[in-house]
């Protein structure tokens, strides 16, 4: 069985930047074991296939080295990206994509001269437990005094520990030692997926945030863009009067691949109904794959 397969960057406007993700079209008959085999032989954090829904205009699964992912923020903004160069959706759009997580509000912005905006709605936040910032500072080499506040896990469809420094410089030198969050995952039977690491201040003047998603084997050592922990770390610091009701999110620039998102809160800071976070896609490359 012959699939369509786009290879594309997402959360960028050039190609080699953001966050690649490979999106297998039609992929209702790939077993899951296939597309997980599929998404490790990539290398990728994450790859994306599209399958029909009952539910949406269109459907999605999210797929990891380790097993499938209910939301991811740059397979969205690649799938849809993939859709547009295929001619199956046009610019501008509105139309709706099932997910693990559920159905997503998607809106399709055409720019002149500029790769369409592709703006995904996430759900309300859920805010969950919260963690000694010593303990978590640990975890990547640095001391409690470098966190601000204290760290809590944050879900808009998929759950992150979002962790605010205080320097750009305390976030440039955190490393991860794995096998320590392992060990902190098991102890605290921990209720998020990664540690997600942001300030409130851009990589470049023209950002809001910068942050990074430091990740343990057998993924990437490191994620360059993470549109669904941007949403988490945005109603996180939306609800704690840290950031504007719309910003600039920047990630992935030490990694020589720079990304960026709009994001824009729905609702107030105490009750945050939504999180809209947007980004542009270009293609890299398209074939087929035989599975």
């Amino acid at each position: 069985m012959l699939n369509a397969v786009w290879w594309i960057d997402a959360f960028t406007e050039t190609r080699f930047g953001g966050n690649p993700c490979a999106v297998v079209f039609d992929a209702d008959a790939i077993p899951v074991e296939e597309r997980i085999a599929f998404t490790r032989e990539t290398g990728l954090v994450e790859c994306a296939f599209v399958v029909a829904s009952s539910k949406a205009d269109f459907g999605a699964r999210y797929y990891m080295p380790t097993g499938e992912i209910p939301l991811a923020g740059h397979p969205t903004v690649a799938t849809v990206t993939a859709l547009i160069a295929a001619g199956r959706v046009g610019a501008p759009a509105s139309f709706t994509l099932e997910v693990g997580a559920g159905v997503m509000p998607i809106a399709v912005t055409a720019r002149d001269g500029r790769p369409p905006l592709v703006t995904m709605t996430q759900p309300a936040p859920v805010f969950g437990r919260r963690y000694e910032p010593n303990e978590v500072a640990a975890l990547f080499g640095l001391r409690g005094i470098d966190i601000v506040g204290t760290p809590q896990t944050v879900s808009t469809g998929t759950p992150f520990l979002i962790t605010r420094l205080g320097s750009v410089a305390a976030l440039r030198g955190a490393r991860l030692d794995a096998e320590a969050l392992a060990a902190f995952k098991a102890a605290h039977d921990a209720d998020f997926m990664e540690p997600f690491l942001c300030v409130t201040r851009g990589a470049t003047g023209a950002g809001d945030t910068f942050a990074r998603l430091p990740l343990p084997p057998p993924f990437p050592p490191e994620d360059p863009f993470t549109g669904s922990a941007t949403g988490c770390m945005a109603a996180w610091l939306y609800s704690q009067g840290w950031i504007t009701r719309r910003f600039i999110a920047e990630q992935g620039h030490d990694l020589g691949r720079p990304g960026s998102a709009e994001v824009e809160l729905i609702g107030t800071s105490a009750a945050i109904e939504g999180v809209k976070v947007g980004g542009s896609g270009v293609v890299v490359i398209r074939g087929e794959i035989e599975f």
